[in-house]
């Protein structure tokens, strides 16, 4: 099976068959060339090397807007997932009696910023997914007439379910309420247009599937959105003309640069534009579909082991994420030994997840599954 992400881009498979890109992703050798191009301008000629990036910033917000079918205008360069779920949350200005609603399996990013809101007098309500997950049908039976807005992570960060962001949308809007969505563990893997989802807000973060240094992400605010957000955090690039520095006056930049605040991270953000540029010349529609080939013939193989699969699979639903336990063994154990042979995952009590990425190879899951069992039937022995 050839790979859509050229294998030789990523001196970890050198080492390791690294599957934990739900965790940390990798930098491709191309990104890493032009971060060290970045750390000698800095260097050599201080402002003189960093300045043209600044000059940049405008045609890096335009690619990574391209990138989701947005405009530059609504992509703020953020610091991190939970940066942006803040100032969606916060600008939303809410009062007593309105109404969030989360899923209870958010990873904290997307969960403490909203939860924050119960000091407002907001009711934020964590619906139970343990039998039932975030469908359109059961978005519709939980929404009220005080409901401001729906938070939800587009694949969930521990087993993989990826949500249906359009009909979540569609209903969501046709109650008065907002979608915002924690984007980070599908965009890179697979393809999001915001247009066509007509989500509201979205915000992510580089250092998983985008392939992006950590401590970077970015924040899409719909054009309309912009403005009936509450600017919770402003700062000197904050404003119209952020070089009119003595014209405290002034008003807001009309564009998402205004949530920016302060100086972003140049170095960052070219990481992430970088990166973009190396998976859009892989195609992320490959990417997507070579992800799910690998994910389907691991989850097949797991079945076979005897191993249970923690989320349902199937259209629309999978992801580049698969978690499992198997029968008899300690997940820890097991993931530690797995490690221990080069076999790269998260493993927590509850699982191991696996995240393979578009230049993992069908060669790297058969050896994982045969680690698997080879690692099972030694832990077993040994009692």
């Amino acid at each position: 099976m050839s790979t859509p992400l050229p294998r030789e881009e990523f001196p970890v498979t050198e080492k390791y068959a690294y599957f934990n890109h739900a965790a940390v992703g990798i930098l491709p050798k191309t990104t890493v060339a032009e971060i060290e191009r970045f750390v000698r301008a800095q260097s050599e000629a201080g402002l003189l090397g960093t300045f043209p990036y600044e000059v940049g910033m405008p045609q890096s917000r335009e690619r990574i807007g391209r990138f989701i079918n947005a405009s530059g205008e609504e992509i703020a360069i953020t610091p991190n997932t939970s940066h942006g779920a803040n100032l969606i949350a916060l600008g939303l200005d809410v009062r007593p009696g309105d109404r969030i609603l989360l899923c209870d399996n958010e990873f904290p990013s997307n969960a403490i910023p909203w939860l924050a809101l119960r000091s407002s007098g907001a009711e934020v309500v964590e619906l139970d997914t343990r039998y039932e997950r975030l469908t359109p049908d059961r978005l519709r039976r939980e929404l009220t007439p005080g409901t401001r807005a729906v938070a939800v992570s587009w694949v969930s960060y521990s087993d993989g379910y990826r949500h249906d962001l359009a009909g979540l949308a569609e209903v969501a809007h046709a109650a008065g309420a907002l979608l915002c969505v924690d984007a980070i563990q599908g965009l890179g893997a697979f393809p999001l247009d915001v247009r066509a989802t007509n989500v509201d807000a979205l915000y992510t973060a580089a250092a998983k599937w985008l392939l992006g240094l950590q401590g970077v992400g970015f924040t899409y605010v719909r054009r309309d959105l912009i403005d009936r957000l509450q600017l919770a955090m402003p700062g000197w690039r904050s404003v119209e003309d952020m070089w009119d520095f003595h014209n405290h006056e002034q008003g807001y930049s009309p564009h998402a640069l205004r949530f920016e605040g302060g100086t972003p991270s140049f170095l960052g953000t070219l990481s992430m534009t970088s990166s973009i540029g190396v998976l859009e010349r892989a195609g992320v529609d490959a990417i997507a579909a070579h992800v799910l080939q690998l994910t389907d013939r691991l989850a097949d193989g797991l079945v076979r082991a005897g191993a249970e699969l923690l989320a349902p699979r199937g259209p629309g639903i999978s992801s580049g994420i698969v978690t499992f336990r198997l029968p008899g063994c300690d997940s820890v154990a097991l993931g530690r030994a797995m490690q221990r042979e080069g076999i790269v995952t998260t493993w927590r009590p509850g699982g191991i997840r696996v995240s393979p990425h578009g230049y993992n190879d069908a060669g790297e899951i058969d050896r994982l599954l045969a680690t698997l069992a080879e690692c099972a039937r030694t832990l077993t022995a040994k009692g």
